[in-house]
């Protein structure tokens, strides 16, 4: 039986007290790339008692995501945007959630964004992260950008740290390792990674700002 709103919000509150769960609850959070990275972060924020989830990914489930990214055999060959919905569903039931198929660009960035109390940004492509980034800095600079960069290989995890950019802008991973270079990418860095910057949105919505 699946526990009731009242029940789950009572549970959370008992693990991170009343005020920062309002906080949390009352939070809008955008993840833009729903791979290794995006799919672990809203996973972590779900168990968070993140209100609401902006999920943004034009790709599907492929067998070769499912070593490191959170779906699951048996939704190979469906939208990442509705397996992933489906899979946040089971483990928060009430968390609102509004995902769009979609390719995120310049042009109708803003519009996908706009709500977003903090963004994250989980693309696995160079070119797509550094737009995003420069997009959000130039255009949107009231709101948290959480990016990454650096996660590959089977260096030590203890590699992968957290940066304050500025006063908006943090940057996670160990910022040197890629796929080119390190041959491959294993669960265990990515949801390191992953972790921290889900732990980075939960720091920020608790107003836990580094110097």
């Amino acid at each position: 039986m699946i526990p009731s709103q009242t029940e789950f919000l009572t549970a959370l509150e008992k693990r991170h007290g009343k005020e920062l769960q309002k906080k949390f609850s009352s939070a809008t959070v955008a993840v833009c790339g729903l791979g290794g990275l995006g799919s672990n972060i809203a996973v972590s924020l779900a168990r968070a008692g993140i209100g609401r989830l902006i999920l943004i990914d034009f790709d599907r489930v492929d067998i070769t995501n499912l070593h490191r990214q959170q779906y699951k055999a048996n939704q190979t060959g469906m939208k990442k945007t509705d397996a992933l919905s489906m899979n946040l569903r089971e483990i928060a039931p009430y968390i609102e959630i509004n995902a769009s198929d979609v390719f995120l660009t310049e042009e109708n960035a803003a519009e996908y964004l706009k709500s977003a109390d903090i963004i994250c940004e989980a693309f696995d492509n160079a070119e797509c992260k550094a737009e995003l980034t420069n997009f959000v800095l130039e255009n949107m600079p009231e709101k948290y950008l959480v990016s990454a960069s650096g996660m590959a290989g089977l260096k030590s995890g203890n590699t992968i740290k957290t940066r304050r950019i500025t006063s908006h802008f943090y940057l996670c991973g160990d910022g040197v390792s890629d796929v080119s270079r390190e041959g491959s990418l294993f669960s265990t860095r990515v949801m390191l990674c992953a972790a921290h910057e889900a732990h980075t949105v939960l720091r920020i919505l608790a107003e836990e700002f580094d110097p």
